[in-house]
Protein backbone atom coordinates (compact mmCIF):
# COMPACT_ATOMS: atom_id res chain seq x y z
CA UNK A 1 0.00 0.00 0.00
CA UNK A 2 1.20 3.79 -0.68
CA UNK A 3 1.83 6.31 1.88
CA UNK A 4 -0.63 8.55 -0.10
CA UNK A 5 -3.63 5.32 0.10
CA UNK A 6 -2.14 5.28 3.34
CA UNK A 7 -3.04 8.92 4.19
CA UNK A 8 -6.13 8.97 2.35
CA UNK A 9 -7.75 6.00 4.58
CA UNK A 10 -6.50 7.18 7.78
CA UNK A 11 -8.13 10.87 6.95
CA UNK A 12 -11.49 9.38 5.71
CA UNK A 13 -11.32 7.26 9.08
CA UNK A 14 -11.21 10.92 10.82
CA UNK A 15 -13.82 12.83 9.05
CA UNK A 16 -16.35 9.44 9.20
CA UNK A 17 -15.94 9.28 12.95
CA UNK A 18 -15.66 13.60 13.42
CA UNK A 19 -17.08 15.57 9.91
CA UNK A 20 -16.54 18.53 11.35
CA UNK A 21 -12.81 18.33 11.18
CA UNK A 22 -12.35 19.11 7.51
CA UNK A 23 -12.07 22.45 6.07
CA UNK A 24 -11.81 23.89 2.44
CA UNK A 25 -7.93 23.60 0.77
CA UNK A 26 -8.37 27.26 0.21
CA UNK A 27 -8.78 27.47 4.19
CA UNK A 28 -6.88 30.87 4.49
CA UNK A 29 -5.49 28.63 7.73
CA UNK A 30 -4.14 26.23 5.81
CA UNK A 31 -0.28 27.73 5.51
CA UNK A 32 -0.08 27.92 9.16
CA UNK A 33 2.05 26.46 11.95
CA UNK A 34 2.20 27.80 15.60
CA UNK A 35 3.48 24.90 18.19
CA UNK A 36 2.67 27.68 20.92
CA UNK A 37 0.00 27.31 23.57
CA UNK A 38 -2.72 29.50 21.37
CA UNK A 39 -6.17 29.34 22.14
CA UNK A 40 -7.68 29.51 18.77
CA UNK A 41 -6.44 27.06 17.03
CA UNK A 42 -8.05 25.67 13.71
CA UNK A 43 -9.45 22.10 14.07
CA UNK A 44 -11.37 19.96 15.69
CA UNK A 45 -10.12 19.80 19.20
CA UNK A 46 -9.19 16.48 20.93
CA UNK A 47 -11.66 17.06 23.53
CA UNK A 48 -14.33 17.28 21.29
CA UNK A 49 -13.52 13.84 20.10
CA UNK A 50 -14.91 10.15 20.54
CA UNK A 51 -12.44 8.07 21.60
CA UNK A 52 -13.05 6.70 17.70
CA UNK A 53 -12.26 9.67 15.83
CA UNK A 54 -9.25 9.83 18.54
CA UNK A 55 -7.93 6.42 17.24
CA UNK A 56 -8.28 8.11 13.81
CA UNK A 57 -6.36 11.33 14.66
CA UNK A 58 -3.45 9.30 15.75
CA UNK A 59 -3.73 6.75 13.08
CA UNK A 60 -3.53 9.81 10.17
CA UNK A 61 -0.50 11.41 12.22
CA UNK A 62 1.19 7.69 12.19
CA UNK A 63 1.06 7.30 9.14
CA UNK A 64 3.53 10.99 8.15
CA UNK A 65 6.11 9.87 11.11
CA UNK A 66 8.92 7.16 11.55
CA UNK A 67 7.78 4.80 14.47
CA UNK A 68 10.77 6.88 16.18
CA UNK A 69 9.07 9.95 15.72
CA UNK A 70 5.79 9.02 16.85
CA UNK A 71 7.23 8.09 19.84
CA UNK A 72 8.24 11.37 20.11
CA UNK A 73 5.29 13.04 19.26
CA UNK A 74 3.14 11.27 22.11
CA UNK A 75 6.15 11.65 24.67
CA UNK A 76 5.76 15.35 23.70
CA UNK A 77 1.87 15.24 23.94
CA UNK A 78 2.12 13.51 27.38
CA UNK A 79 4.54 16.30 28.76
CA UNK A 80 1.81 18.46 28.73
CA UNK A 81 0.82 17.27 31.89
CA UNK A 82 4.30 17.27 32.98
CA UNK A 83 4.41 20.68 33.24
CA UNK A 84 1.08 21.20 33.94
CA UNK A 85 2.08 19.65 37.55
CA UNK A 86 5.48 21.96 37.62
CA UNK A 87 3.62 24.72 36.99
CA UNK A 88 0.82 23.84 39.64
CA UNK A 89 -1.63 23.83 36.83
CA UNK A 90 -1.28 27.86 36.63
CA UNK A 91 -1.92 27.11 33.08
CA UNK A 92 -4.28 24.40 33.05
CA UNK A 93 -2.32 22.70 30.56
CA UNK A 94 -3.63 19.44 28.79
CA UNK A 95 -2.56 16.32 27.11
CA UNK A 96 -6.17 16.81 25.28
CA UNK A 97 -4.90 20.28 23.66
CA UNK A 98 -4.17 19.31 20.24
CA UNK A 99 -6.45 19.66 17.12
CA UNK A 100 -6.31 17.76 13.53
CA UNK A 101 -7.60 19.05 10.77
CA UNK A 102 -8.32 17.61 6.72
CA UNK A 103 -7.99 19.97 3.99
CA UNK A 104 -10.25 19.15 1.03
CA UNK A 105 -11.66 15.94 0.07
CA UNK A 106 -9.21 12.37 0.98
CA UNK A 107 -8.68 10.70 -2.33
CA UNK A 108 -9.19 14.22 -4.17
CA UNK A 109 -6.43 15.28 -7.03
CA UNK A 110 -4.86 17.83 -3.96
CA UNK A 111 -6.11 17.59 -0.23
CA UNK A 112 -4.10 18.56 3.01
CA UNK A 113 -4.02 17.69 6.69
CA UNK A 114 -2.30 19.21 9.56
CA UNK A 115 -1.72 17.54 13.76
CA UNK A 116 -0.68 20.01 16.19
CA UNK A 117 -0.77 21.49 19.28
CA UNK A 118 1.63 22.88 21.98
CA UNK A 119 4.85 21.75 20.83
CA UNK A 120 3.56 19.61 17.72
CA UNK A 121 3.00 21.20 13.96
CA UNK A 122 2.87 18.38 11.38
CA UNK A 123 1.70 19.36 7.65
CA UNK A 124 1.02 17.10 4.72
CA UNK A 125 -0.03 17.74 1.51
CA UNK A 126 -1.44 15.07 -1.21
CA UNK A 127 -1.58 15.63 -5.01
CA UNK A 128 -1.38 13.78 -7.76
CA UNK A 129 -0.54 10.75 -5.68
CA UNK A 130 2.69 12.66 -4.15
CA UNK A 131 2.81 13.73 -0.51
CA UNK A 132 4.76 16.84 0.40
CA UNK A 133 5.43 17.05 4.11
CA UNK A 134 6.73 20.24 6.07
CA UNK A 135 6.44 21.96 8.28
CA UNK A 136 7.38 19.27 11.14
CA UNK A 137 7.64 20.93 14.40
CA UNK A 138 8.53 19.07 17.74
CA UNK A 139 9.62 20.35 21.15
CA UNK A 140 9.75 19.42 24.56
CA UNK A 141 8.79 20.90 27.65
CA UNK A 142 10.45 20.24 29.81
CA UNK A 143 13.10 18.39 27.32
CA UNK A 144 14.64 16.12 30.04
CA UNK A 145 13.21 14.72 33.46
CA UNK A 146 15.49 12.85 35.53
CA UNK A 147 15.57 10.36 38.78
CA UNK A 148 18.75 10.29 40.16
CA UNK A 149 20.23 12.30 37.95
CA UNK A 150 19.11 9.61 34.75
CA UNK A 151 17.26 10.62 32.30
CA UNK A 152 13.43 8.67 32.22
CA UNK A 153 12.03 10.97 29.09
CA UNK A 154 14.06 12.97 26.60
CA UNK A 155 12.33 13.06 23.27
CA UNK A 156 15.00 15.03 21.55
CA UNK A 157 17.59 13.64 23.49
CA UNK A 158 19.26 12.35 20.32
CA UNK A 159 19.29 15.57 18.46
CA UNK A 160 20.99 17.33 21.31
CA UNK A 161 23.80 15.28 21.87
CA UNK A 162 24.71 14.27 17.54
CA UNK A 163 24.58 18.03 17.41
CA UNK A 164 27.08 18.74 20.46
CA UNK A 165 29.54 15.62 19.21
CA UNK A 166 29.36 17.56 15.47
CA UNK A 167 30.24 20.72 17.10
CA UNK A 168 32.98 19.00 19.19
CA UNK A 169 34.59 16.93 16.74
CA UNK A 170 35.45 19.71 14.68
CA UNK A 171 38.49 21.33 14.15
CA UNK A 172 39.60 24.76 15.14
CA UNK A 173 38.96 26.43 11.35
CA UNK A 174 35.77 24.74 10.67
CA UNK A 175 34.48 25.26 14.32
CA UNK A 176 35.36 28.92 13.61
CA UNK A 177 32.95 28.91 10.33
CA UNK A 178 30.34 27.07 12.33
CA UNK A 179 30.13 29.42 15.39
CA UNK A 180 28.32 32.06 13.84
CA UNK A 181 27.10 34.10 17.51
CA UNK A 182 28.31 33.61 20.58
CA UNK A 183 24.40 33.82 22.33
CA UNK A 184 21.33 31.62 21.09
CA UNK A 185 18.43 33.34 19.74
CA UNK A 186 15.18 33.32 21.60
CA UNK A 187 13.56 30.85 18.99
CA UNK A 188 13.99 28.85 16.15
CA UNK A 189 14.68 31.24 13.72
CA UNK A 190 11.97 30.59 11.36
CA UNK A 191 9.66 30.64 14.65
CA UNK A 192 5.85 30.62 13.29
CA UNK A 193 6.28 32.26 9.86
CA UNK A 194 4.00 30.52 7.19
CA UNK A 195 7.00 30.57 4.74
CA UNK A 196 10.90 29.60 5.69
CA UNK A 197 14.03 30.86 4.26
CA UNK A 198 17.62 29.98 4.41
CA UNK A 199 19.23 31.53 7.03
CA UNK A 200 22.68 33.69 6.61
CA UNK A 201 25.20 33.59 7.84
CA UNK A 202 24.97 29.32 6.50
CA UNK A 203 27.92 28.43 9.10
CA UNK A 204 30.57 25.96 7.56
CA UNK A 205 30.11 23.74 4.68
CA UNK A 206 30.41 19.81 4.42
CA UNK A 207 32.66 20.03 1.82
CA UNK A 208 35.03 21.43 3.77
CA UNK A 209 35.14 19.05 6.62
CA UNK A 210 36.98 16.36 7.06
CA UNK A 211 35.87 12.79 6.67
CA UNK A 212 34.83 11.68 10.15
CA UNK A 213 33.25 15.18 10.62
CA UNK A 214 31.19 14.57 7.62
CA UNK A 215 29.83 11.38 9.03
CA UNK A 216 28.56 12.93 12.25
CA UNK A 217 27.15 15.81 10.34
CA UNK A 218 25.54 13.00 7.68
CA UNK A 219 23.89 10.86 11.21
CA UNK A 220 22.54 14.48 11.89
CA UNK A 221 20.62 15.18 9.11
CA UNK A 222 19.56 11.71 9.27
CA UNK A 223 17.83 11.71 12.74
CA UNK A 224 15.73 14.76 11.06
CA UNK A 225 14.60 12.75 7.70
CA UNK A 226 13.90 9.61 9.70
CA UNK A 227 11.29 11.15 11.38
CA UNK A 228 9.56 10.74 8.06
CA UNK A 229 8.52 7.27 6.29
CA UNK A 230 11.29 5.95 4.18
CA UNK A 231 10.09 7.37 0.75
CA UNK A 232 9.51 11.10 2.21
CA UNK A 233 13.18 11.18 3.91
CA UNK A 234 14.34 9.93 0.98
CA UNK A 235 13.52 12.39 -1.40
CA UNK A 236 14.08 15.09 1.03
CA UNK A 237 17.84 13.97 1.00
CA UNK A 238 20.15 16.68 -0.47
CA UNK A 239 22.54 13.96 -1.52
CA UNK A 240 25.46 15.23 -3.47
CA UNK A 241 24.47 18.74 -2.55
CA UNK A 242 26.31 20.98 -0.27
CA UNK A 243 24.73 20.67 3.69
CA UNK A 244 25.22 23.61 6.33
CA UNK A 245 25.88 23.65 9.25
CA UNK A 246 26.31 26.63 12.24
CA UNK A 247 26.18 26.73 15.84
CA UNK A 248 24.77 29.74 18.02
CA UNK A 249 25.38 30.26 21.59
CA UNK A 250 27.69 28.37 24.00
CA UNK A 251 29.51 24.62 23.37
CA UNK A 252 27.89 23.19 26.77
CA UNK A 253 24.71 20.96 27.64
CA UNK A 254 22.48 22.82 29.71
CA UNK A 255 22.34 26.11 28.53
CA UNK A 256 20.73 28.52 26.16
CA UNK A 257 22.39 27.45 22.33
CA UNK A 258 21.52 26.83 18.58
CA UNK A 259 22.51 24.93 15.73
CA UNK A 260 20.91 24.29 12.28
CA UNK A 261 21.88 22.62 9.06
CA UNK A 262 20.86 23.77 5.70
CA UNK A 263 20.51 22.37 2.30
CA UNK A 264 19.02 23.97 -1.33
CA UNK A 265 15.50 23.70 0.02
CA UNK A 266 15.54 21.68 3.84
CA UNK A 267 16.04 24.13 6.96
CA UNK A 268 16.20 21.95 9.93
CA UNK A 269 17.14 24.00 13.55
CA UNK A 270 16.92 22.54 17.07
CA UNK A 271 16.95 25.06 19.78
CA UNK A 272 17.15 25.24 23.85
CA UNK A 273 15.35 28.00 24.53
CA UNK A 274 16.28 28.23 28.24
CA UNK A 275 19.25 28.98 30.44
CA UNK A 276 18.71 25.66 32.00
CA UNK A 277 18.91 24.07 28.52
CA UNK A 278 15.46 22.26 29.40
CA UNK A 279 13.04 23.56 26.86
CA UNK A 280 13.48 22.26 22.83
CA UNK A 281 12.39 23.06 20.01
CA UNK A 282 13.52 21.67 16.39
CA UNK A 283 11.50 22.45 13.15
CA UNK A 284 12.09 20.66 9.38
CA UNK A 285 11.07 23.37 6.97
CA UNK A 286 11.04 23.40 3.11
CA UNK A 287 11.79 26.93 1.96
CA UNK A 288 10.39 25.92 -1.95
CA UNK A 289 8.00 23.17 -0.68
CA UNK A 290 6.70 24.09 2.41
CA UNK A 291 2.62 23.47 2.54
CA UNK A 292 2.96 20.97 -0.72
CA UNK A 293 3.77 24.61 -2.78
CA UNK A 294 6.05 21.99 -5.22
CA UNK A 295 3.52 19.55 -5.90
CA UNK A 296 0.51 22.37 -5.59
CA UNK A 297 1.99 24.47 -8.41
CA UNK A 298 2.38 21.21 -10.39
CA UNK A 299 -1.23 20.61 -9.99
CA UNK A 300 -1.91 23.78 -10.86
CA UNK A 301 -0.37 23.75 -13.69
CA UNK A 302 -1.10 20.59 -15.05
CA UNK A 303 -5.07 21.29 -14.73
Amino acid sequence: MSLPVDMTRAAAALLAAHPAARAELDDRNRRWINYTPVPDRPGAGFDELSPPARKAAHRLLATALSEGAFAQAMAVIALEEVLDRREGGRRGRHSQDYRVIVFGTPGDDAWAWRFEGHHLSVSMTIAQGQVSPAPVFLGANPARVDVLGRAVLRPLGVEEDLGHELLRSLSPRAREAAVVAGVAPYDIRTSTQPRSRLITPAGVARSRLRLHERSLLDQLLTVYLSRLPDELAAALDPAGGEVHFAWEGPPQLGTAHYYRLQADDLVIEFDQTTADGNHAHSVLRRPRGEFGEDILADHHRSS
